[in-house]
């Protein structure tokens, strides 16, 4: 390789470690500081496993890819650490994305079970299954090592460090509880999650008058302008506003979906099929890629499932204008977090498709609503005004 491909790859290594130290720290920051978004318990997890990889795994992971480090000896001992960190914060990262998936799913299908169930001791004992998890992952890939007293070369510092039976059991293992279940688990909670949102999105169509005669007339205006505008009433139409609206929930559930696959699949794709295809030699460029294309979740999960939601962004505005001492407005930035405390997922795809604010703008308005707004036109005598 020449030397600019060397120093460009050696910049986007710094740039992603970089990246992942700030945003983390600053999504930690916001949701540690605010009493309000405390409640976020997964996603402050998610930041701490992307955080302590940034800090141990990424530098590491920078000495073993450059060659600008090629004199860098691991000893065997240092090589089993790398490893460790390796696969326990990748195995953690991926697991808490799925428990964030499936978070997301109860606050929406089952808002009330959710409110129920969801208590400090499940989320701890959530924290804890993640670990746990992750250990037994990291010390399956650590069985079998074979012990020597040499030292082995950062280039072959692999997590696969076996031909044999046991590499390819692993890859196996880890291959299916840390992408294919994850994956499985996503694709399903997001696609409940987006169905849910558009049946709550839906317009309400008023239902049509009986055709046949009604036993007893009545001969209130107000009846009969129902019974006639609900008869001639229009289909809802499809407005330029609806359809971006859809289009935007659509894209938004893709955004996570196709984050989560691009980072990982390539990463468990490159060593299955090295594992398991006979005569494919692992390591090399094609490792170095597929890590840190891995390696770059961790600086775009704060992204995704922190700076996302309005209530953190609103947030750290306000920590941002106090630092600079501009409180202008701090009140009302507070007051519209605690109003909105129990915004989630729903509330984000919901006004991506057609909220209860514009849903005027979505439908026509019925007849009720007019009348509704004739009232408010025409006072009524001796009326006290609210």
């Amino acid at each position: 390789q020449s030397i600019a491909q060397e120093v460009m790859g050696l910049f986007c290594m710094v740039l992603l470690t970089l990246t992942a130290l700030v945003a983390n720290i600053v999504v930690m920051v916001v949701i540690l500081k605010t009493p309000l978004l405390r409640k976020f318990i997964f996603v402050c997890h998610l930041c701490v496993v992307d955080l302590l990889s940034a800090i141990f795994l990424m530098p590491l992971g920078i000495i073993s890819s450059s060659s600008c480090f090629n004199k860098v000896i691991y000893s065997i001992a240092e090589c089993q650490a790398l490893i460790f960190l390796n696969v326990c914060f990748i195995s953690a990262s991926i697991l808490t994305i799925s428990i964030i998936s499936v978070e997301r799913y109860y606050y929406i299908v089952h808002p009330m079970r959710y409110e129920v169930k969801m208590t400090i001791r499940l989320a701890v004992a959530g924290v804890i299954f993640i670990w746990v998890k992750s250990v037994l992952m990291t010390v399956l890939a650590l069985v079998g090592w074979p012990q020597g007293n040499g030292a082995t070369s950062a280039s072959r510092c692999t997590v696969y460090w076996s031909p044999g039976a046991h590499k390819k059991a692993f890859v196996i293992i880890f291959s299916i509880v840390c992408f294919v279940l994850p994956t499985i688990i996503i694709f399903a909670v997001y696609c409940s999650v987006y169905r849910v949102a558009r049946m709550a999105s839906l317009p309400q169509v008023p239902v049509p008058a009986q055709a046949a005669a009604p036993r007893h007339r009545s001969d209130s205006i107000a009846s009969q302008v129902t019974i006639i505008t609900t008869r001639n009433l229009p289909l809802p139409r499809l407005t330029p506003e609806s359809f971006l609206g859809s289009n935007k929930a659509i894209l938004t559930l893709v955004l996570i979906v196709g984050q989560f696959l691009c980072c990982w699949l390539p990463f468990f794709a490159f060593h299955l099929h090295s594992s398991v295809a006979a005569g494919t030699a692992s390591g090399g460029h094609g490792e170095m890629v597929v890590t840190w294309i891995a390696y770059s979740s961790f600086a775009i999960n704060p992204f995704f499932y922190g700076l996302l939601n309005r209530q953190i962004r609103e947030e750290l505005a306000r920590l941002r204008r106090s630092c600079f001492n501009r409180p202008l407005g701090q009140e009302l930035c507070l007051s519209v977090s605690e109003a909105s405390v129990q915004e989630n997922f729903l509330q984000f795809l919901q006004r991506a498709t057609c909220t209860l604010e514009t849903h005027a703008s979505c439908i026509s308005p019925s007849p009720r609503n007019r009348l509704d707004q004739t009232k408010v036109g025409f006072p009524i005598p001796g009326q006290v005004p609210e």
